[in-house]
C-alpha cells in the first residue's frame, strides 16, 4: 500500500512537471508572437528576430532563412542576415519558387534533417544548395497556405540531436514566424512603389513626420535629398514610355544600393526622388547625394539596341526645427534646391 502511494506521488510529480513545462512553452510562445508582430515594419528585424528565438529557444550556434528575393519573383535566397554558417560571400545560395522541393514543403509541414531531404531529392540543384549550408534542421515556414520561407537551422552548442517535443515546439514558433513574415509582405507591397521598388509618397510623407518628430525630440540633425531625372521627357517622346519605365526602374535600384540602412528612399511623383537621412548632417548628405548623382552618371542603359546615358540633378537641404512646421516647408526648400541645380546646368547637387 505504502509502494503504491510513493509510485502515485511519483506519477503525480512527472504529470504536474510536464504541465508547467508546458505552460511555461505556451507562455514563451505568446511572447514570441508579440516579438514578431512588433516588427513587421522593418523587415531586417523581423529576420533578426525570428533567428534569434530559434537559437535562443533552442541553444544553436547557426541560423538562417531562405525569402523570397523580391516581393514580385519567385526565388528563394538565403538570407544576408544568417548567423554562424561560414559560407561563401560572393555566392547568392537560391531555390527556385517553383521547384519540386518548394512544393513538396509547401505539402508536406513539417521538421526535415537534411538526409531525409538528400534521400527524396537525390542530386537536384536544391541539395546542392542545402549540402553547401549543411544545416542540422530544415524548416519550412507557411502563411495563408503557402511557402513564404525556409529557416534552416545548425547544430546545437550542446550537440544534443532535436527530440520530437523540440521539433514540434520549433514547427510552432514556424507558425508564427510564417504569419509575419507574410504580413510583413503584405505591409511592403502596400508601401512600395513596384516600378522602382522605392517607397511610395504616403509612405515618404508618414515616415518625414515621424523623423522630423524624433529629430526633434532626440536632438539630432535630419536631411533630405530630392532628385530629378534631367531630360525624362525625351526617354519617352525619342524612345517611348517602356525605356521611360526601364530608366525609373534602374534609378531606383541605383538609389537602393547606395543609401545606407537607416536611410529612406521613396519616389515622390513622376521622375522625381526623395531620400530621408535621419542624424545626417547638410554635409554628410551632400557627399550622400553626389555618391547617389555620380553612380547614375555612370549608369548605362540598353534599350532597344542603344546604349543611352542617364544624369540626376539633385536639392539637398537641412531639417530647421525653427523653420520647418510641417513637412511642406521642408520639402520645398529642397525642391528650391534642386530648381537651383537645374538653372546651373543639371546633373549636381546643390545645397540649400
Amino acid at each position: 500500500m505504502e509502494l503504491y502511494k510513493i509510485d502515485s506521488d511519483l506519477d503525480m510529480q512527472q504529470s504536474t512537471e510536464i504541465y508547467e513545462r508546458k505552460i511555461y512553452d505556451l507562455m514563451q510562445l505568446i511572447e514570441i508572437c508579440k516579438g514578431l508582430n512588433s516588427t513587421l515594419i522593418d523587415s531586417n528585424k523581423l529576420i533578426e528576430s525570428i533567428l534569434l528565438t530559434c537559437m535562443g529557444q533552442m541553444q544553436l550556434i547557426k541560423a538562417g532563412i531562405f525569402l523570397k528575393k523580391d516581393i514580385d519573383q519567385n526565388v528563394f535566397i538565403l538570407h544576408r542576415n544568417y548567423k554562424g554558417f561560414e559560407l561563401d560571400h560572393t555566392t547568392e545560395y537560391e531555390i527556385e519558387g517553383d521547384s519540386s522541393f518548394i512544393y513538396f514543403l509547401e505539402n508536406n509541414f513539417k521538421c526535415y534533417e537534411l538526409i531525409e531531404l538528400v534521400d527524396i531529392f537525390d542530386d537536384s540543384p536544391v541539395i546542392n544548395t542545402m549540402r553547401l549550408v549543411s544545416p542540422s534542421l530544415i524548416i519550412p515556414l507557411k502563411g495563408k497556405d503557402k511557402l513564404n520561407g525556409i529557416i534552416v537551422l545548425g547544430e546545437r552548442i550542446n550537440n544534443e540531436t532535436f527530440t520530437p517535443d523540440e521539433k514540434e515546439y520549433l514547427m510552432h514558433i514556424a507558425s508564427l514566424a510564417g504569419i509575419a513574415i507574410h504580413n510583413a509582405y503584405l505591409y511592403e507591397m502596400a508601401t512600395t512603389d513596384m516600378m522602382t521598388k522605392l517607397k511610395s509618397h504616403h509612405f515618404f510623407q508618414t515616415s518625414l513626420i515621424e523623423e522630423r518628430e524624433k529629430a526633434v525630440r532626440n536632438n539630432t540633425a535630419l536631411s533630405l535629398i530630392m532628385f530629378d531625372i534631367d531630360h525624362f521627357k525625351d526617354f519617352n517622346d525619342k524612345h517611348g514610355h517602356v525605356c521611360g519605365d526601364i530608366v525609373l526602374k534602374n534609378v531606383g535600384k541605383k538609389i537602393l544600393e547606395k543609401i545606407r540602412q537607416i536611410d529612406i528612399a521613396s519616389r515622390y511623383g513622376g521622375e522625381e526622388f526623395v531620400v530621408i537621412l535621419p542624424e545626417t548632417g547638410i554635409e554628410e548628405a551632400h557627399i550622400i547625394a553626389e555618391r547617389i548623382r555620380v553612380s547614375i552618371e555612370e549608369l548605362r542603359v540598353e534599350y532597344s539596341g542603344q546604349i543611352m546615358s542617364i544624369t540626376l540633378s539633385g536639392g539637398v537641404t537641412q531639417f530647421l526645427p525653427y523653420l520647418d512646421k510641417d513637412n511642406l516647408t521642408f520639402i520645398n526648400r529642397a525642391d528650391k534646391a534642386l530648381y537651383l541645380s537645374k538653372e546651373r546646368g543639371r546633373n549636381r547637387t546643390t545645397i540649400l
